[in-house]
């Protein structure tokens, strides 16, 4: 008895000794996440993409790097070895870390030196498909980037393989080349590719009255895409096959959009696929055969392989400018559908039709002065005048179910053939039987519910609409032309809303930019002379983000997933990129930073020549900096959005050589030009600008010119100051006067007439008053007109044919080379 007695207390011994054991295993797993760890290597090579040889940047040995993965609650140790010849950096796109891990180099991470390796280490605190990037310049665009898989703790949705695909585009040229033919406002992309708008092709589509409606606003046309790209890729390649997949499997695929500026639409053959998660983050599953990707991005999918034959997935750049593809599975292709290149002309009809006022400046006279609510009231046709435009599309019906949501119109409705309305607190308004036409600059705040065959519009307050020669369709078509854009198929599984007893901030960003010098902002502002963006880890912060360009901006929050406010109320989904199309608005909201509040956090347009022309902010919590960034300057990462440019053109032709050299930032400019016609008639001059705003600039400088005509003896010097201004249709004004008190004005302007094709001319008017020393020697005052006009035909990006005539060297041909 005495022995069974002892072996029970015995057993009981070991039992509560084994328990205690696992329970403190346990314990020290969670107090010590199993470490997963990655090495990423980032070197400089010849890669072939495009059909050339040209050096870009590798990680791992290729492009896109490789994917690493993790499982959410593990600890991350990433190590990044910059064996390249120029400093480098990672950004853990989309992934909730310390500050001082996020990666953006002087203002939170120290930069990576070229032979220097750099340690990275986080807790995984979510699942979900994520990137990596450089945030170094433009180095992304060279190939600095890769994916990140991140497996949830438990499995929850069914499928039996997964495959990450990064979407990207790919460059020939140097990046920085790039944003500097940008920045001298080359047209030459746009006709590479076959988007630009010359005026022989709007006038043979009746769209010559849009055009000068857009040229008054200081505006070429309906911009859609900058850069001309000879390649866009999936996982390095135009076209790649995945035939391991068997038919009938499930497939998830990851989709990132790892563009440096193009977003795409991505479109699927065989069944329809079914969306499952945004920018890492699960949504309520939704068919969807085509979507739009923004640049930074991501899109999980649930595909089904065929039964017969192989999916293709195909993903289209948003001009229309190209395609690549990948396919899964084996035998016939069941192809994708085909998206249709935009209709830039037709987009300028439209938007001149429902006079949108364009061209909010990107510039102010006052950085310092908020004129955020002015800008808003002036150009924000979507906010005040047709507010919203939030539109709804079923691609399973024949019509368009449009909402418009307009704050202040009550009391109307109108049917197809008819339109019934309530008077009685509307004025200026003209009826007529089947047509309507509105004139929306005093349209207050409208609310449109539009149906397959119905609109009704409710309208109390509205005063100053007029309605005569506009068909209801017409209407309807033109309200269409951004709905496709909106984010209300995604819809969170969980409410997301924060506690109502929170309170909020409200920001506006109005979205700004020049396309003619290439700057880019918010509320006019570039990051370079704008404030640190406050934050309040105690109160939610609510951005409207108002879109007054014609560009989409994909709109990063390093380290914070935000609120996307949609139709989905409660269950609006969470992201971490969102993009707001054009002439648009979005709204996002988030609160505290999931226990990272500290720091400084980038914020900025995705795209990366919007942001190196300075479309950022930096969101700072107003917390001590982390004393491992001391000898790393904040000021660094923001003077490279304000960066010296520097071009020039030469003009060698059998009549005349110029030459002109420009070098510029955002506020500053200095030119130095040369003019030699061989009658022996030369002039030269050299001035500094200074940007007071877009359109309008001050400059002095110096100006030599022969004193005598067709002699080369003597020379005289003037000093000379004046203005410059852009003024509605794109004439570029000079005026000015030099130290003998001579006045000179002088206009030109360039046109594209046909593809490749410009015409350009010249017209400068100075009156001598005879004075010398301030004194005048005689009554009589002379007056000299000097004027030319000539043609000049694009063979490439450097190089031109050009004829012209001028009143002073006469007729002659050449070659202009732009450097």
């Amino acid at each position: 008895m005495k022995d069974k007695m002892k072996d029970k207390i015995i057993l009981l011994f070991l039992t509560a000794f084994i328990t205690g054991a696992f329970a403190q295993e346990k314990q020290g797993n969670i107090n010590n996440p199993p470490v997963r760890e990655h090495t990423i290597t980032l070197r400089q090579a010849m890669v072939n993409k495009a059909g050339k040889d040209v050096m870009g940047m590798t990680v791992n040995g290729t492009i896109p790097g490789p994917t690493l993965e993790f499982t959410e609650g593990e600890y991350a140790v990433i190590y990044v070895k910059n064996e390249m010849d120029v400093e480098t950096s990672v950004h853990w796109h989309g992934l909730l870390l310390p500050n001082f891990y996020d990666g953006v180099p002087y203002l939170n991470t120290p930069p990576i030196e070229p032979g220097h390796t750099q340690k990275y280490e986080f807790p995984i605190k979510q699942s979900g498909t994520y990137w990596y990037h450089s945030h170094t310049m433009l180095q992304e665009q060279s190939g600095v980037y890769g994916s990140i898989v991140i497996q949830p703790k438990e499995k929850v949705l069914d499928y039996d393989k997964e495959l990450v695909l990064v979407l990207s585009d790919w460059t020939n040229e140097k990046p920085m080349n790039v944003l500097r033919n940008l920045k001298r406002g080359n047209e030459w992309y746009g006709i590479k590719k076959g988007t630009a708008t010359p005026l022989n092709q709007v006038i043979a589509r009746g769209a010559f009255g849009a055009q000068l409606d857009f040229w008054r606003q200081r505006m070429e046309g309906a911009d859609i895409a900058d850069v001309y790209y000879p390649a866009f890729l999936i996982n390095g390649e135009e076209s790649i096959e995945y035939p391991e997949f068997k038919p009938g499997e499930k497939i998830r695929l990851r989709m990132i959009n790892g563009g440096a500026s193009t977003s795409f639409w991505m479109t699927f053959g065989g069944e329809v696929p079914v969306l499952v998660s945004s920018d890492g983050l699960d949504v309520v599953p939704v068919e969807r055969n085509k979507t739009f990707i923004g640049v930074a991005e991501t899109y999980d999918f649930v595909v089904t392989v065929p039964q017969e034959g192989k999916m293709e997935f195909k993903i289209t750049a948003q001009d229309g400018s190209g395609t690549a593809s990948a396919f899964l599975g084996n035998g016939k292709t069941l192809p994708a559908m085909d998206v249709q290149r935009p209709d830039k002309i037709g987009m300028m009809q439209k938007m001149a039709k429902m006079d949108m006022k364009m061209g909010a400046h990107a510039l102010k006279f006052q950085p310092g002065k908020d004129e955020r609510f002015e800008m808003k009231d002036e150009y924000g046709m979507q906010m005040d005048k047709m507010q919203g435009m939030n539109m709804n599309t079923s691609e399973k019906e024949d019509d368009v179910m449009k909402k418009m949501n307009h704050s202040k119109m009550k009391g109307m409705d109108m049917k197809k053939d008819s339109i019934q309305i309530d008077h009685s607190k509307m004025k200026g308004m003209n009826l007529k039987k089947d047509t309507m036409q509105m004139d929306h600059s005093k349209m207050q705040g409208m609310e449109i519910n539009m149906k397959k065959d119905t609109i009704q519009m409710d309208h109390s307050e509205m005063q100053g609409m007029e309605m005569g020669e506009m068909d209801m369709k017409d209407v309807m078509n033109d309200m269409d032309m951004f709905a496709e854009y909106n984010y209300d198929y995604l819809k969170s599984p969980e409410k997301t809303t924060y506690d109502k007893n929170v309170p909020v901030k409200e920001i506006l960003l109005n979205l700004t930019g020049n396309m003619n010098r290439y700057i880019w902002s918010m509320n006019g502002v570039p990051l370079s002379e704008a404030d640190n963006i406050k934050i309040n880890n105690k109160e939610v912060t609510r951005i409207t983000f108002n879109n007054l360009t014609m560009m989409h901006h994909p709109m990063h929050l390093h380290g914070h997933f935000f609120r996307v406010l949609n139709e989905n109320g409660e269950y609006s989904p969470l992201k971490h990129t969102v993009n707001v199309p054009p002439m648009q608005k979005m709204t996002i909201e988030f609160y505290g930073n999931n226990g990272d509040e500290a720091g400084d956090w980038f914020f900025h347009c995705h795209i990366l020549y919007h942001m190196m022309g300075g479309m950022a902010r930096v969101v700072s919590y107003d917390t001590p900096r982390d004393p491992r960034m001391d000898e790393f300057p904040a000021s660094k990462i923001i003077e490279e959005t304000n960066k010296w440019y520097t071009w020039g053109i030469a003009d060698v032709a059998s009549h005349t050589t110029g030459f002109n050299l420009l070098t510029s930032n955002i506020r500053n400019q200095f030119n130095a030009s040369f003019e030699y016609g061989w009658n022996n008639n030369l002039e030269g001059e050299f001035t500094y600008e200074r940007y007071l705003h877009d359109y309008l600039r001050v400059f002095g400088g110096v100006n030599i010119e022969n004193e005598t005509r067709d002699s080369l003896d003597e020379f005289s010097t003037t000093a000379v100051v004046g203005v410059r201004y852009l003024t509605p249709y794109l004439f570029n004004l000079d005026v000015r006067i030099d130290n003998k008190l001579r006045p000179r004005i002088g206009v030109g302007r360039s046109i594209m007439i046909f593809p490749k094709l410009s015409v350009f001319g010249y017209y400068e008017y100075q009156i001598d008053l005879g004075f010398v020393d301030n004194l005048p020697i005689n009554k009589d005052f002379t007056s000299e007109t000097v004027w030319s006009a000539g043609t000049e035909y694009m063979l490439s990006r450097n190089f031109s044919l050009m004829a012209s005539y001028d009143n002073r060297f006469g007729a002659g041909g050449g070659l202009s080379v732009r450097f």
